[in-house]
């Protein structure tokens, strides 16, 4: 050995070994348990290091392939698992500080190549040094070391982000790794001054660059999916952690307190350190923080970060001036600073401009946020120094205005909200530039300037200052517009939020303003409006406020001062004389056309009948609910003739009726707000007229026709686009939208006015809208704006329609239009087609509507249509007629042929007439669209090139529509026409035909979904048969002979046109059959013992179809694939066959009687298909169309245990079930599917089994419960037996079984607990193992109340609580683990509560786990986080909250421990800052915990819990009185 030993060493250390074989004999020495060196790793471990440093520090001259090899053979001995195995067993392992040097030094030239190629067994080497301790020592013992790598390995990932290259793992795993051992480091520091130094000078550039290359990142699906996810919030947090413990800890406040308030210290005489923190921070941004391209965008985002870290150390009410100062300072690092000073405006890009208002807005979110400014305490002791900051800062947002950028609004939002008197000198620019003229048109903009605007009102309103504002806002719209078109003043928004401060505003001050603006109006813009397009935009601006104000003021009633009352009397009369009477009558004045007037006509126009219409809208709601009110038109109105109250000149009675009518042959020219005002106006003359004692109808008809008349010719051009609702806000391309919300929004006003031919005009729009809705559906749906779809769809999915039965019969009719239009051009003129005789024109399909209506004289209807009481009315001879020629065409097989597109185009109208209440239609409308439906179905057929899958989906859609009219009040009239075996006969036999297409779909899940819509529909059709009483007995004979007919075993059907039986066929036979069967044998069950000798009839009418079924079925199975899973619709039917015959009477003992009903070959055929359904179940994967219906049929064969084929019994079907649940297709989520029948299996089965085979099933569980299962990699097998333990658990068991079950209980148990704890090492077990274990253990401990005596059984499972994760989870297991773990809790707390206060350390422990992950998953986080991960930390945070408050009620004995509860909580809280709504959820909890403390318990909290924590449960214990302790003595003060 001593040869061995001196032969290695000699040739290790020769000068004349090549390096090659030095290098072999070195990793031979490794690996060869013959070569015994004394401590021989670490001699190779020194060989290796000394090599490395000797190359780099170029003592030695070795080739870049022979130094990698190295690296290698150092990467192989620090990832061994024998270096692994001496480190633990104690041995002294160590490497040199030489070579931390040497990697940190191969890092930083990879840094100057700006490659990262051949440096990833280097990274490899630093993360095994780093994850093993003792050779951790190198860096850790050297901090600068450790301070170096991380730089080094920031700026390498820095230069990863910034390249066009995937991002992957490891770099950013081993600068993870280097953070977690630099942290802990940096915290145990007692020299502040160094650390801060060290952070600065070597760290702060590159976290902060790196920071916000992981923060802007666009990741992609090429990027690693663990940095993407977790490792970049995780290295944020690290790097935001580094920056709070390296540059602001509390023992470094006072020098930035010098350095800020440099006054305060001279006056105290002089400075005291040396060292300036803002100033180095200031300058480390700087230039030579990155590239120029990236640096104001990192400055920008680091500004925010910094002050943040920066507030929430030092943020106290005391230390508020300096927190502002170091606001200033930061401010001053941004470019946006730059434009404060004189002479200096810098162009900056739109984009630099977002990325600079966003950095100034967190930082004034954050000042607002920790109240940094108190107006009070500036002004009296700081000489307003942040008011005079805020100031300018302010004028410099409006000077550079930026109303395309939506944080420019929401700076400017957040200065208001500081102290509105920053911006009120500015308040005319403010209206101006952020509201008046603003462009905000897209909606990211649109939003921050109405919530900017909205603060303004709120801000306003308070103060009472109302007024003060509107002067600002009448003086902007009075100036000269920006540009040639000024947007309207209110959206819908800024409407909503002025309505809320105009209700709480005195009334006085809101007539201020309207009285300013009608003087305004009358002096300046009316005189000088004619001809002028700028007073034009003017007076437009002002009649839409005085609208606004107008609309959304509090209306004037009895109980309003009269002096108001009067006020507003006379502002109604001078806005009528000043302002809508000069309007007018400059309207109707001779003018030349000419092409420069056009706008001003437009927009005088607009403004003149927006007003009109205001006014007379408000004027009549005033007469309405005030008494004292008397309209400035009623001694004018007095003295008209009584027929003007007619015309539009009622209105105003100074307006001349010849004015009137020049105005509206104006306003009909524009199709805008004038246009729409007129229709408004003629709608308010409707009203009027219908208060009247006694209306006149044809002023009404009249009124109702020029609405509809009015927007007929641009609704028919089809060109729209969406509308705010804002009626100043009325455009070309809006007005159709306004228009047919108008017409919609009031169809019950204007419906019983309108001629049947309005009526089908208003249908037909409707249906043409409603067909281009759905395709732009999904577009639309996100706008928050009215769109015409949005208006149809709307009418649609009310229930009004329905009630308009006019107009609902019309749109049917149009609806059957489209479907005849759908037919090809060559079929289309045949009169004969049942779809053409249905939609033809001259047939008065709502006869039987309009016959019993007093105004049906109204709508036209003419009297001859009245008929004699017996004789059938025209439309019901026109559907007798089709209903014929749909039968007789489908048994002549006649189809028309119809393209892929005419089918696209018949699911649409489909989908349409699916929208449709079809319970409420008429008994003719009913029978109407079954026919159009039935018609589609029989006399259709697709071309050969169509998608079958589209086919597929069509028939499906029919069928469930003609299902849902079946089920309407009027689906028996559908008999009046037809008889109900032609209906069926003649859907199945196209069906048939049709299913010749489908023979290589069978397996997708659409034709599955068809199957089960044929299923649904021959099942009510049916049912509906039996339960007329009508022919019941002939129609079912009809049917069955007719199915008796196809006989799949011949190959061939009766019908001639069937020429080849396919598989798709039978399956459609077999659901026929089985519908059929089922039907009728629960109506058998049903009969009373009095209607035996029908059952008997019905009975046997059954047998030749049970008959042809069985045939159908042997046939089946014969021609099945022999490794083919069994067809979907064969197990159903095979399922209701042996139902049925377990049903019969003579049941009983049949095994003794192989004659009765049972006989052998249906035996053997029940058997065969057992045998063919254990052999497929194991392999079905997760084919749920396969598995529940194949579970159904095991749980009715096992109900009989004398039909197990030979030797075989029920452990066979556990057996194939255990199969199963292994599969590697099966999840949680597919077991959670099948649940329900697993669990009607096995009651079956374990009723009906010996004790022997119980046992025998018992031991199958525990073999897949053995933790050898994890060990050899088969998780499926320990989720099979899991989840078998817990459908056990279901089942009812007695005598033997149960005792057998509950002995092994223990047993199970502790399985259950080994198996968690070696899950929970492999994070992907979670979902499969260890969540099953938890839903199993709570149902064990619930089952077992009074079963489970030992306490050790029950105390097993703390051990399992105690062991499962619960941070760093993915949102899904993470709700399935705290589910699981609440609930095995709460089963312990309610069944075994003995056991609880015994373990009560264990019970307090995993519910504090409980706790902490709530907490932590609750923290507010700075991106918002995902919406649904929120949700789940939600509801964890309910039941948290309710666990609390059970452990305050029900568990008496735990009121010794309420005190560690509190303080274990509050410990807790004091590292989080909670998200509102999750913190109120487990404050409420906790609050019944403290109920249960007395002033011991307190006293004790207020003495021994830290500094830090001891706040935060004072603050905790004042909430806890104020709000909680007061509520509970109210309410029991109330209590009996």
């Amino acid at each position: 050995m001593a040869a061995i030993y001196s032969g290695i060493y000699l040739k290790l250390k020769s000068n004349k070994t090549a390096w090659e074989d030095k290098l072999k004999l070195a990793r031979f020495a490794w690996i060869s348990h013959q070569c015994v060196l004394p401590n021989k790793e670490q001699v190779l471990l020194d060989w290796v290091s000394h090599t490395l440093v000797s190359s780099y520090n170029k003592k030695l001259k070795l080739e870049d392939e022979f130094v990698e090899k190295l690296w290698v053979y150092l990467d192989n001995i620090i990832h061994s698992k024998r270096l692994q195995d001496l480190i633990r067993s104690g041995k002294t392992v160590g490497l040199s500080f030489s070579v931390a040097q040497v990697i940190n030094k191969r890092l930083s030239e990879a840094c100057s190549e700006k490659t990262q190629q051949n440096i990833g067994t280097v990274l490899s080497c630093s993360s095994g040094i780093l994850s093993t301790p003792s050779l951790s020592i190198i860096y850790t013992t050297k901090c600068e070391l450790l301070v170096d790598l991380l730089s080094k390995l920031s700026k390498l990932a820095c230069q990863q982000l910034a390249s066009e290259d995937a991002v992957g793992s490891q770099l950013f795993s081993v600068l993870q790794l280097a953070f977690a051992q630099y942290l802990p480091f940096q915290r145990q520091q007692t020299n502040l001054i160094r650390v801060f130094g060290l952070v600065t000078s070597h760290l702060l550039q590159p976290c902060l660059l790196l920071r916000h290359l992981l923060t802007v990142r666009s990741w992609t699906q090429a990027d690693d999916n663990h940095v993407r996810q977790h490792l970049s919030r995780e290295i944020q947090s690290q790097i935001e952690t580094l920056l709070q413990a390296g540059l602001f800890q509390p023992e470094l406040f006072s020098s930035y307190k010098e350095e800020l308030l440099p006054e305060q210290h001279k006056r105290k005489g002089g400075f005291k350190t040396v060292l300036l923190p803002v100033n180095t921070v200031q300058s480390k941004l700087g230039s030579d923080l990155c590239e120029p391209a990236l640096h104001g965008a990192v400055v920008a985002s680091s500004v925010s970060l910094l002050y943040k870290l920066f507030l929430d150390s030092f943020c106290k009410a005391e230390n508020h001036l300096v927190c502002f100062h170091m606001f200033s300072r930061l401010f001053g690092c941004l470019r946006l600073s730059d434009l404060q000073e004189e002479g200096r405006s810098d162009g900056l890009s739109p984009v630099d401009w977002s990325t600079e208002l966003l950095a100034l807005e967190e930082l004034l979110s954050l000042v607002l946020s920790n109240d940094i400014y108190n107006v009070a305490s500036d002004r009296i002791r700081h000489k307003e120094v942040q008011f005079g900051f805020y100031r300018k800062l302010a004028q410099m947002l409006l000077t550079y205005s930026q109303s395309s950028i939506p944080a420019w609004f929401r700076c400017l939002k957040l200065l208001m909200s500081l102290n509105h008197l920053i911006v009120e000198p500015d308040l005319d620019d403010l209206v101006s530039s952020a509201w008046i003229d603003a462009e905000a048109s897209e909606p990211r903009t649109k939003k921050p300037q109405e919530a900017l605007i909205s603060t303004i009102f709120q801000i306003y309103s308070k103060l009472r200052q109302f007024p003060r504002l509107f002067e600002e806002v009448l003086t902007v719209i009075c100036r000269p517009a920006v540009d040639g078109l000024r947007p309207p003043v209110f959206s819908a928004g800024l409407t909503v939020k002025l309505r809320e401060c105009l209700l709480e505003l005195p009334p006085n001050q809101i007539l201020d303003i309207l009285c300013l603006f009608v003087e305004k109006c009358q002096a300046l813009i009316i005189p000088a409006v004619e001809g002028s397009i700028d007073m034009a935009l003017k007076l437009m601006s002002v009649c839409s406020v005085l609208h606004a104000f107008l609309f959304n003021m509090r209306s004037l009633d009895d109980v309003t001062p009269s002096p108001v009352v009067l006020r507003t009397q006379r502002l109604m009369a001078n806005i009528q004389k000043g302002i809508t009477q000069p309007l007018m009558e400059l309207l109707q004045a001779p003018r030349r056309e000419e092409g420069k007037s056009e706008l001003w006509l437009r927009k005088a126009s607009d403004a003149a009948l927006l007003l009109v219409y205001t006014w007379v809208e408000v004027d009549s709601l005033f007469g309405i609910s005030c008494s004292k009110y008397v309209s400035p038109t009623a001694e004018i109105a007095g003295t008209e003739p009584a027929a003007r109250h007619c015309s539009f000149s009622a209105f105003l009675p100074g307006v001349k009726e010849q004015c009137w009518r020049t105005v509206m042959e104006l306003a009909s020219r524009f199709t805008s707000t004038s246009k729409y005002c007129l229709e408004l106006l003629a709608l308010q003359r409707m009203k009027m007229m219908l208060m009247q004692t006694e209306a006149d109808l044809q002023a009404l008809q009249h009124a109702a026709a020029f609405i509809l008349e009015s927007g007929r010719s641009t609704m028919s051009r089809g060109e729209s686009e969406p509308w705010d609702g804002d009626i100043s806000a009325v455009t070309e391309l809006s007005y159709p939208t306004a228009h047919w919300h108008l017409i919609m929004s009031n169809l019950t006003i204007l419906l019983p006015y309108i001629s049947l031919k309005d009526v089908d005009y208003i249908a037909n729009v409707l249906l043409e809208t409603l067909m281009l809705a759905k395709a732009q559906e999904a577009a639309t749906d996100q706008e928050p704006s009215i769109s015409i779809g949005k208006i149809s769809l709307g009418l649609i999915h009310s229930s009004l329609l329905p009630e308009m039965k006019v107009l609902h019969c019309a749109f049917l009719t149009h609806l059957i239009h489209q479907f005849a239009m759908v037919l090809p051009t060559a079929t289309r003129d045949s009169v004969d087609l049942p779809l053409q005789q249905l939609s033809v024109a001259n047939i008065p399909w709502h006869e039987e509507i309009l016959t019993p209506w007093k105004t049906a004289d109204l709508l036209e209807v003419p009297s001859e249509n009245k008929l004699p009481k017996n004789e059938l009315s025209l439309s019901w001879k026109t559907l007798e007629k089709v209903a014929q020629c749909i039968v007789l065409l489908a048994q002549n097989g006649c189809p028309v042929i119809l393209k892929e597109r005419q089918l696209q185009r018949c699911l649409g109208l489909l989908e349409i007439i699916s929208l449709l209440k079809l319970d409420s239609f008429l008994p003719s409308d009913c029978t109407r669209c079954f026919l159009v439906l039935l018609s589609l179905l029989v006399n259709t057929k697709a071309s050969v090139s169509c998608s079958k899958l589209l086919l597929l989906k069509l028939l499906s859609t029919c069928l469930h529509v003609l299902r849902c009219l079946q089920a309407g009040r009027s689906a028996s009239s559908v008999f009046r026409v037809l008889h109900a075996s032609d209906v069926l006969e003649a859907v199945m036999a196209s069906q048939f035909t049709a299913s010749k297409f489908f023979t290589d779909v069978l397996t997708v899940p659409v034709w599955a979904q068809y199957l089960h819509e044929v299923q649904e529909f021959l099942e009510n059709f049916l049912q509906v048969i039996i339960e007329r009483r009508q022919s019941a007995k002939l129609n079912l004979e009809k049917f069955m002979s007719f199915l008796a007919s196809c006989r799949p075993d011949t190959g061939a059907a009766k019908s001639k046109d069937w020429k080849n039986w396919n598989p798709a066929a039978e399956q459609l036979l077999l659901t026929a059959f089985t519908t059929l069967c089922h039907v009728v044998t629960r109506h058998l069950q049903q009969l009373p013992e009095k209607k035996l000798h029908s059952a008997d009839v019905l009975s046997a009418l059954l047998e030749p179809v049970v008959l042809q079924m069985v045939r159908t079925v042997e046939h089946g199975l014969q021609s099945n694939t022999p490794n083919q899973i069994l067809p979907v619709a064969f197990i159903p039917s095979v399922t209701t066959l042996l139902k049925a015959d377990l049903s019969h009477p003579v049941k009983k003992d049949w095994q003794k009687e192989p004659s009765g009903i049972l006989e052998q070959p249906r035996i053997k055929l029940y058997q065969e298909f057992y045998s063919q359904i254990l052999k497929e179940l194991p392999c079905a994967g997760s084919n749920l169309q396969f598995l529940q219906p194949a579970l159904q049929f095991l749980t009715v064969f096992c109900s009989v245990p004398e039909l197990y084929p030979g030797k075989e019994t029920a452990v066979m079907v556990v057996f194939a079930i255990k199969k199963l649940l292994a599969g590697p297709a099966i999840t949680t989520q597919v077991i959670r599917s099948m649940e329900m029948e697993l669990t009607e299996v096995l009651v079956q089965v374990l009723g009906n089994c010996s004790a022997e085979e119980f046992y025998a099933i018992m031991r199958l569980v525990l073999q897949g419960l053995e933790v050898r299962n994890v060990w050899q990699q088969k998780a499926k097998e320990v989720l099979s037996a899991v989840t078998l333990t817990r459908l056990l658990l279901s089942c009812p068991l007695s005598g033997d079984k149960e005792k057998a079950f509950w002995f092994a209980s223990p047993q199970i148990i502790t399985a259950l607990a080994l198996q968690t704890k070696e899950a929970c090492q492999d994070q992907s077990l979670i979902s499969i193992i260890v969540i099953p274990i938890l839903e199993t253990v709570a149902a064990l401990l619930r089952q077992g109340e009074g079963v489970l005596v030992n306490p050790h059984h029950v105390s097993l499972a703390f051990s399992i609580l105690l062991t499962v994760p619960l941070d760093h989870l993915k949102t899904e297991d993470y709700r399935g683990v705290f589910m699981g773990v609440h609930e095995v809790l709460f089963s312990i707390v309610q069944c075994h509560p003995k056991v609880l206060f015994k373990a009560a350390p264990s019970f307090l422990s995993s519910f504090h786990r409980l706790v902490v992950s709530v907490m932590h998953e609750g923290c507010q986080k700075g991106d918002g986080g995902n919406t649904d991960e929120f949700e789940v930390t939600l509801k964890c945070a309910h039941l948290v909250e309710r666990m609390y408050t059970h452990i305050a009620a029900e568990m008496e004995d735990f009121t010794v421990f309420s005190a560690f509860i509190v303080a274990q909580y509050v410990t807790e809280l004091q590292k989080v800052t909670l998200h509102p709504a999750v913190k109120t959820h487990l404050t409420e909890g906790i609050y019944h915990i403290l109920d249960l403390c007395i002033e011991r318990d307190i006293k004790f909290l207020n003495a021994s819990l830290p500094a830090g924590v001891r706040e935060v449960f004072k603050d905790l214990y004042n909430d806890y009185n104020h709000y909680h302790k007061a509520k509970k003595h109210g309410e029991e003060k109330y209590t009996a």
